[in-house]
């Protein structure tokens, strides 16, 4: 297939993955005033740590095998070995979630009087152990959908699931007043109601295979991954309990709101990861891969980069929009963070020749170099410079990753990355942002600096002769 087809079908599939989880943001903000409202702070913090504890459990038990799953499907075109790995994958899945949800219930009282201090809290645990087996095995059956490149599909079920989760919460929250108790047991509602039908429609597919060779080597593609989630996990969240620590509490409420409004780059990224790893394994012929994965990072850096740019330089209006005047000094550390998430879709692209050549087991030093480049920051600079410091070690942690990263794949699956583009990308966006800021731009400038940025790229040598005439072509047909 040429480069150019290859490029709009990972385009298409992210755009969609990309429409379900602006649906999925929409509507966690319209749940906010209802949180808010109903649940008391301590209520809403014990909900937030125990999706937090939930998403570090379901990390340890999972052992990558969901990484796996997409790894060893691509591995043969014979539908009955890919049904073998799905068999495989599913009742390994179901197992290590049952397990954990047995163990957990028979200490979820002792679990609750270390978190909250109150054993009284042990239904509140047990509800949230029980949407972890429900996302555990929700997530494995969907992602059938992803390996198939079937977004429209999975994008319904993740919708219909949303809507059903708050349909769930409202009745439980609101109509019964359940508080935490009906959070909880609301955001897995809709989860179990649509695996269940989705373990209908995939009844033909599933049944009682289990290759135990086969999750060996599953296994040791997949489990050097588990770390190597934990190190990113640690690397996403450590800087608000440093904060917390080191600062205060209004600092991390600052801090806070500055993360939310560079989430939109998560937005993005989220997109293009739900589709990147299908498509990349998806490529059978290596040279062809090289090829689509070297133009695909100096894409996704370019676009990632402006849409940093505008958030950098937009900030102090977009916080005046979204939040209380008390929140103004929160747009200091929306740029710092919104690039720190190009870094982290850089890594995103060159991870995957390490997966493509199952050599997976260095990945958790690569993750875990950059887990102590942060704590190490976080530690130095947040007494000085509060909340700048933690998002100076947010970017240095992924910058550290992503360089890392690049280095470790080179040496595994070599692939031509256009390296003076992709620099020249990345660079050319942060000096527009620095000068914005320096100059201290009114709203007229801000937005010229944003539209300026693709248009900085021509003088700089950044557009191969067939792109500059594609582009023109395109403005011929505008007008």
């Amino acid at each position: 297939m040429a480069l150019g087809a290859e490029l709009r079908r990972l385009g298409k599939h992210s755009a969609i993955y990309g429409l379900g989880g602006l649906i999925s943001r929409i509507l966690a903000v319209l749940l906010l005033p209802l949180y808010t409202r109903y649940l008391t702070p301590s209520d809403y913090g014990k909900v937030e740590t125990l999706i937090a504890l939930t998403t570090v459990i379901g990390i340890v038990l999972r052992l990558g095998i969901h990484s796996a799953f997409f790894r060893f499907t691509f591995d043969s075109p014979d539908p009955e070995r890919r049904r073998v790995v799905l068999r495989t994958s599913f009742w390994f899945t179901m197992g290590m979630a049952t397990l954990g949800l047995g163990l957990g219930l028979l200490v979820s009282a002792p679990l609750a009087d270390l978190l909250f201090g109150s054993a009284g809290d042990a239904e509140l645990v047990a509800a949230a152990l029980v949407g972890l087996w429900a996302g555990m095995n929700y997530e494995q059956i969907s992602s059938v959908f992803r390996v198939e490149e079937r977004s429209v599909a999975f994008v319904t079920a993740s919708v219909a699931n949303i809507l059903l989760t708050v349909g769930a919460t409202l009745l439980l929250v609101v109509a019964f007043e359940q508080g935490p108790l009906g959070v909880i047991v609301g955001n897995f509602t809709g989860t179990l109601l649509v695996y269940a039908v989705l373990l209908g429609y995939r009844r033909e597919q599933l049944g009682l295979q289990f290759d135990r060779s086969l999750l060996r080597e599953m296994n040791r593609f997949g489990i050097p991954l588990m770390p190597t989630a934990l190190f990113l996990w640690t690397t996403n969240f450590s800087d608000r309990l440093f904060l917390g620590q080191l600062a205060d509490v209004r600092e991390v409420g600052l801090y806070s709101v500055g993360v939310r409004i560079a989430s939109a780059m998560v937005l993005i990224l989220t997109a293009f990861r739900l589709a990147w790893p299908a498509f990349a394994y998806s490529i059978e012929d290596d040279r062809e891969a090289k090829r689509t994965y070297a133009f695909v990072l100096t894409y996704l850096v370019t676009f990632t980069t402006w849409v940093a740019t505008a958030l950098a330089l937009l900030s102090p209006w977009i916080v005046d929009w979204l939040a209380a005047p008390a929140f103004a000094t929160s747009s200091r550390v929306v740029g710092p963070l919104a690039f720190s998430t190009v870094a982290f879709a850089g890594y995103v692209v060159v991870a995957i020749g390490v997966g493509r050549a199952k050599r997976t087991q260095f990945n958790w030093v690569v993750t875990g170099a950059a887990a102590v480049v942060n704590i190490a920051l976080n530690l130095v600079l947040i007494p000085p410079y509060g909340m700048m410091g933690a998002a100076i070690a947010t970017i240095a942690a992924y910058a550290t990753m992503f360089a890392t990263m690049a280095w470790w794949a080179q040496r595994i699956f070599p692939v031509p990355y256009q390296w003076r583009r992709v620099l020249t990308a990345a660079g050319t966006g942060i000096a527009l942002a620095v000068v914005g800021k320096l100059v201290d731009a009114g709203l007229p400038l801000a937005l010229a600096l944003v539209v300026l940025y693709p248009l900085a790229l021509v003088p700089l040598g950044f557009y191969l002769p067939a792109e500059r005439r594609a582009i023109g072509a395109r403005l011929r047909l505008a007008r």
